[in-house]
């Protein structure tokens, strides 16, 4: 039990996220809820932390009893150099997402591939091809997932050429080219650009609502709004669709096991986020 200083429980231990910004985030409401269901005398905060002061930051992480941290955006490469190692699978990312320990060494791992095979597994349906829509750090995390899978025919992207044919380059995958994207589809698309997110580009949509092939299947890793133009579309078309919640709750399941050793109900989770998102 937490430490009780005359009114005020004291957390026995700390997890959190960093990144910038942080105030939009709902790790915190996931992981507390998480806790407090595990019975735990934890607690789960978000740092705001400007690129400048990653340094300090992961100096107080190996002084604090901070159990473990999520990483978000701008962080997810650089804090790489802080670390005492990185998983095999983050390594082939390029990014981590996921800081834990193992003893006395702070590891780095990437729950993003987890948590995006987790909702293709639950379909159990097989794809022949896939096409990557974006070249940023979430894309290379669908690419590692979309091997695993075993999908034989695996394309990418972007409105910058570039940047596609660098990840092309890493992974072994095809290149197409932004303005004839629609010409060659495939059975799963998947968003990786931050357009339909919430903000100044929630009305745009990386895909044509006339281009959906038939019967495929529409995965956007965005999750607020949890119905963006590009699935509302894609399902107007009869295609399936995934959406972004499902990643979010199973990467973040995928970290708590890692801290804690314990799991929660993905559906009561998915639960929770969504009266967070439409409160």
């Amino acid at each position: 039990m937490p430490k009780d200083d005359g009114d005020v429980l004291v957390p026995e231990r700390v997890c959190g996220l960093i990144g910038h910004p942080v105030r939009h985030s709902m790790g915190p409401a996931l992981h507390n809820w998480a806790l407090q269901r595990a019975d735990l005398p934890w607690v789960y905060m978000a740092w705001d932390v400007a690129p400048d002061d990653l340094g300090r930051m992961m100096d107080a992480v190996r002084l604090l009893p901070i159990a473990g941290l999520s990483v978000t955006i701008p962080h997810k490469v650089a804090v790489m150099e802080y670390l005492d190692g990185v998983s095999e699978r983050a390594r082939k990312v390029g990014a981590v997402n996921t800081l834990h320990w193992h003893g006395t060494k702070l590891l780095g791992e990437n729950t993003d591939v987890d948590g995006f095979l987790a909702p293709l597994e639950a379909m159990g349906k097989a794809f022949d091809s896939a096409m990557v829509l974006g070249a940023g750090g979430a894309a290379r995390a669908a690419l590692t997932a979309l091997q695993h899978l075993g999908i034989p025919d695996i394309r990418i992207t972007n409105r910058t050429r570039s940047k596609a044919e660098a990840l092309a380059a890493d992974f072994g995958v095809d290149v197409v080219d932004w303005e004839a994207r629609t010409k060659s589809p495939a059975a799963l698309l998947v968003n990786t650009t931050s357009l339909g997110m919430s903000g100044d580009h929630v009305e745009d949509t990386p895909w044509p609502a006339e281009a959906f092939p038939a019967e495929c299947t529409a995965y956007d890793i965005v999750y607020n709004p949890l119905r963006t133009r590009f699935l509302r579309e894609a399902r107007d078309a009869g295609c399936a669709v995934v959406d972004g919640l499902n990643m979010f709750v199973h990467q973040g399941l995928a970290q708590f096991r890692l801290w804690t050793g314990q799991s929660f109900p993905a559906d009561l989770a998915r639960t929770l986020l969504l009266e967070q998102l439409r409160g």
